[in-house]
């Protein structure tokens, strides 16, 4: 089974670029010029992960972003020539699972690629052996990799479940934003990173929690998050 990836980027020897590598690495590549384009191919074909560029001549890649994520949970990596952290906060907040910043190296984009894409694999497959972790009206299934809230279904994505499932899974421990992190993502935590606090906004979102009072992930300022 080919892994289509899709490379939306308006800057046509960028989008070559990527082709060339994430071909050399047996990926099928589908490239997009513009938005409107990326979402037909999304509608059309079977998308295993997207390459998102933020610039882009109809609908920017937030907008782009936000589009998919009403409909499909495959991971989002976005692309960015602006360095400042509020457009990669943005760009976690609406449902990116992780940012590059232009210009970047081939190889580090195709090994966030793969990463992402394990990630997605690990979901799928649902390798966990515990089934079901109940909490006050949230159940998360390992096996299933469902999670419902007072029975409605959360449309999550692999990271996002990956969230909340270590903080269940330390319930009633305060868990730093370094520990969470380097848990999930499996990379080094820095002190400017904001990466799990768009996530954890971005999934409290979907709960439904209220951002002064949130009943299940709670803010400990200066330490972490806990689920009681």
């Amino acid at each position: 089974m080919s892994v289509n990836i899709l490379v939306t980027d308006d800057e046509k020897e960028i989008a070559d670029l990527l082709e060339l590598y994430l071909k050399n690495e047996g990926f099928n590549v589908l490239k997009a010029y513009n938005g409107t384009q990326a979402l037909n191919f999304i509608s059309e074909e079977d998308v295993s992960l997207a390459v998102l560029d933020v610039m882009l001549p109809d609908i920017d890649g937030f907008e782009l972003c936000r589009e998919i994520r009403k409909n499909y949970t495959f991971p989002i990596i976005m692309l960015t020539a602006r360095t400042e952290d509020i457009d990669k906060i943005n760009g976690l907040t609406i449902g990116a699972d992780d940012y590059v910043t232009k210009p970047f190296n081939p190889l580090e984009l195709i090994a966030r690629v793969k990463t992402q894409l394990r990630r997605r694999i690990l979901y799928d497959k649902a390798e966990n052996s515990e089934k079901e972790i109940l909490i006050a009206g949230l159940t998360i299934c390992r096996e299933s990799h469902k999670v419902t809230l007072n029975g409605r279904n959360l449309a999550l994505t692999p990271i996002e479940f990956d969230i909340l499932l270590y903080l269940c899974e330390n319930q009633g421990r305060v868990v730093s934003s370094e520990e969470l992190f380097e848990a999930v993502w499996k990379e080094k935590f820095y002190d400017s990173n904001n990466t799990v606090m768009a996530h954890i906004a971005r999934l409290r979102e979907k709960m439904s929690e209220i951002p002064r009072k949130p009943k299940y992930i709670k803010t400990v300022w200066g330490v972490g998050y806990t689920v009681e």
